[in-house]
């Protein structure tokens, strides 16, 4: 039966309809091409639609690599001191392959956002690194848009726990679902055509903002007093992007949001978190961190400092930004008043800021550039990049044009221009 505008759809429709924008309008998958999903085995049934999926849009092979959060923490718990540099690089190497292959990559990343709050942060901080290190060709392929991939996510018992601790484990589960087929648009009969009308505004937004080439962003209240400079010739990403073969993809189900390269040396101030940072399995909370000249001079959180500053140690790029982004503080997922402890979600919630590396396609010609050039541009280059939310209906931003003049570009949190 065809879904048609109006209709009220059960959690079998919702879950389709899900799966296909994941695929359709996330991946954008193309005749010929293989994929390779990445799924917590919680997400089973979803990780089955998505496989289907793929195939009905014409995918020659579609592979999974199954996660489990319980394999993760025993290792972390119980694993002898000095073995967090071994590795399983077999599933690194399917990433790398996929992508050497032209094909495309989905992840359903899911997980207990306090998973690995009660480990010796410096037993992750070595396993992150060494992941990090090797993933490197494949990390460098996403940061070009060389190749179609997607990021979309799915309950799991304890983050939906986490995020409805009131609610019975299958009341809790139910509710999370709800909010994210809220937060997808898969809740509703027409969600490719919203889809679709959703990209071209935030398109739109990207291409006014790369018009304007601002020297720099400033952003003010709420205890945040930052200046960000933009890299030279900086272009605003959003919504949609393609690769050089021409596949248009969105990497993440749900987005909200306009972003850009910050410059790596001329980032100033002080800035304070509005939100919660899930990293890791670890929660930090109440971030504050000091700049000059784009480097990171002072860090400290209320919650989680241990992780925090452990993330800033990867390396010499994890020190400063790789990137700066806007979302209106009336965006969906800030309307729903909830907090998914996921940055998925939360970053499009509130305008936030990454540490570490920045997108090579935010610089003009950057994706072919050498990494001197591209740093020459202010681009950043680091084993990590971490979003965290700095927005709220608080926070003014104005951008500094070349000559010094000052335009309102946010107002409260929301757009003026």
């Amino acid at each position: 039966m065809a879904i048609l505008p109006g209709m009220t759809l059960t959690f079998d429709e919702k879950l389709r309809n899900y799966a296909r924008l994941a695929v359709r309008v996330g991946l954008g998958v193309k005749p010929g091409q293989r994929v390779l999903v990445q799924a917590p085995v919680e997400t089973a049934p979803l990780a089955r639609l998505v496989v289907r999926e793929a195939y009905a849009a014409g995918a020659s092979f579609v592979d999974v690599r199954w996660d489990d959060d319980d394999v993760q923490l025993a290792r972390f718990e119980l694993a002898p001191d000095g073995t967090f540099e071994q590795i399983s690089r077999w599933r690194v190497d399917a990433e790398i392959e996929t992508a050497e292959a032209g094909g495309a990559v989905i992840a359903i990343r899911a997980t207990n956002p306090n998973l690995l709050g009660g480990v010796d942060p410096e037993r992750v901080a070595t396993h992150q690194r060494t992941v990090a290190a090797y993933r490197r060709p494949y990390t460098a392929q996403v940061m070009t848009n060389r190749l179609n991939w997607n990021l979309i996510s799915a309950p799991v018992s304890g983050w939906a726990q986490l995020m409805f601790p009131d609610a019975s484990a299958e009341q809790a589960v139910e509710q999370q679902w709800d909010a994210i087929f809220a937060a997808t648009r898969a809740d509703q009969p027409d969600a490719v055509a919203l889809w679709e009308a959703h990209l071209g505004d935030l398109k739109r937004r990207r291409e006014l903002l790369t018009g304007k080439q601002y020297a720099a962003l400033h952003f003010r209240g709420g205890g945040t007093d930052l200046t960000v400079g933009l890299a030279d010739d900086h272009v605003w990403g959003g919504g949609a992007a393609d690769t050089p073969g021409g596949i248009t993809f969105t990497a993440n189900i749900p987005t909200e949001e306009v972003w850009t390269a910050p410059h790596r040396e001329r980032v100033d101030g002080t800035v304070v978190s509005t939100k919660p940072l899930s990293y890791n399995g670890t929660l930090i909370d109440g971030i504050r961190i000091e700049f000059r000249d784009g480097r990171i001079t002072g860090a400290s959180a209320e919650q989680g400092e241990g992780a925090l500053l452990k993330m800033i140690e990867t390396d010499e790029g994890s020190h400063r930004l790789g990137e700066v982004a806007l979302v209106p503080h009336s965006s969906p997922i800030s309307r729903s008043g909830l907090f998914f402890f996921n940055t998925l979600y939360d970053e499009n919630a509130a305008s936030h800021i990454a540490i570490g590396s920045a997108y090579r396609f935010n610089v003009r010609g950057g994706v072919d550039m050498s990494l001197e050039d591209f740093n020459a541009k202010g681009g950043n280059d680091s084993l990590t990049h971490v979003d965290w939310m700095i927005g709220s209906d608080r926070i003014d931003v104005d951008g500094i044009t070349k000559d010094g003049q000052r335009e309102a570009v946010m107002r409260a949190g929301e757009f003026v221009i």
